[in-house]
């Protein structure tokens, strides 16, 4: 799916894959489940583009929704993948901490888990060697992503700026559509290790310049981050 020229979605708002596309190149956003990589195929396939053609994967952060065919590209093409230092272990299997009790609604929550198996997400394999990024890091990489650390969810949870895609991916920092509640619009995202480091690290991406703020998980946001960062406070209060 095309959001814009040079960038492309990858599943759906359950949880989505995104590709940077230039002629130098491509840049992977995540890699979602094992089975997306069928997905990921397909779309470089109508592309014209080889699997070569990606230069490197940046994981938003290291738990295994996001890390799911990573490893594959890595050992088979020798693709790099970054992640976060404070998430280097996660990304290569270190177990996260238990999860808090985040409201749930049983529909969204069965939606939510079987799309996951239907995609793989049994058994999830461990990415085996990563690049650690950090804060203020600008990525050789086709797109120029720069890393802006953002930690709560994970401890090295980071957004991804592309200028030249007018994108910023923030990953689980927050979501547009719980998949635990169904509910809609800006909002804290379920299973993060402190909400309220999150919370604090929202506010770096109050001044981008952006036409897309794309989570991990629900829809892209295209009413500017100014406007995200507000729809987020409010839904925030509300919890309260």
């Amino acid at each position: 799916m095309e959001l814009a020229p040079g960038l492309r979605r990858i599943g759906n708002d359950i949880i989505a894959v995104h590709l940077i596309v230039t002629d130098e190149g491509m840049t992977l956003i995540d890699t979602g489940l094992p089975g997306h990589y069928a997905d990921l195929t397909r779309e470089l396939a109508a592309l014209g583009r080889p699997l070569s053609d990606i230069k490197g994967i940046v994981l938003t952060h290291g738990d295994s929704d996001h890390t799911g065919f990573a490893e594959r590209l890595r050992s088979e093409l020798g693709i790099p993948v970054y992640v976060g230092a404070g998430d280097a272990a996660r990304a290569m299997g270190e177990k996260p901490p238990s999860p808090p009790k985040d409201r749930r609604r049983i529909g969204p929550v069965i939606g939510f888990f079987a799309y996951a198996i239907r995609k793989g997400g049994v058994k999830m394999p461990r990415v085996k060697e990563v690049v650690p990024v950090d804060d203020g890091d600008v990525l050789p990489l086709p797109g120029a992503p720069e890393i802006i650390g953002m930690p709560g969810h994970s401890p090295g949870s980071v957004a991804i700026h592309v200028p030249a895609a007018r994108a910023v991916f923030v990953g689980d920092e927050l979501t547009t559509r719980s998949v635990l509640t169904g509910e809609s619009g800006p909002q804290p995202a379920p299973f993060t290790d402190d909400q309220a480091g999150s919370s604090a690290s929202l506010e770096k991406l109050a001044g981008l310049d952006v036409d897309f703020v794309i989570p991990g998980h629900g829809p892209v946001w295209t009413q500017g981050a100014p406007a995200l960062v507000a729809a987020y406070r409010a839904a925030e209060a509300a919890r309260r």
